[in-house]
């Protein structure tokens, strides 16, 4: 194993420590707004991968490429219905509509004609 690998793996390793400590400290309340404040970097992510999909050369690249832009493409539209269901949370409940119309076999009270009957 080269020194450049094993720096990189190793720096792999501690942002994956630091991210598990720093989510893992999150309340509940608060997750599902941090979760979608991060729609920002999802789309420099889609970037990235279309970025890395233009400058592939052969069929894997090309396919690592594709898959890349389709998971972060997921990710920025599944950010975005989560913090539309999040806001869906605060807003406030609609009142249901009255009824115009009658039920059929009841009387109007202005008419005092019968809903649904031949006129």
């Amino acid at each position: 194993m080269s020194a450049e690998l094993l720096a990189t793996l190793s720096i792999f390793l501690l942002a994956l420590l630091v991210g598990f400590e720093v989510i893992g400290k999150v309340p509940a309340t608060l997750h599902t707004p941090l979760m979608s404040a991060t729609n920002a970097v999802h789309g420099v992510i889609l970037v990235g991968a279309m970025i890395v999909a233009a400058s592939a050369s052969g069929t894997g690249g090309y396919a690592l490429g594709f898959v890349a832009a389709a998971f972060a493409a997921m990710n920025v539209v599944g950010g975005y219905v989560v913090t539309d269901r999040m806001l869906g949370m605060f807003r406030a409940p609609t009142a249901p509509r009255a009824s115009t119309g009658t039920a059929p076999g009841t009387s109007h009270p202005s008419t005092g004609s019968t809903a649904g009957s031949a006129r």
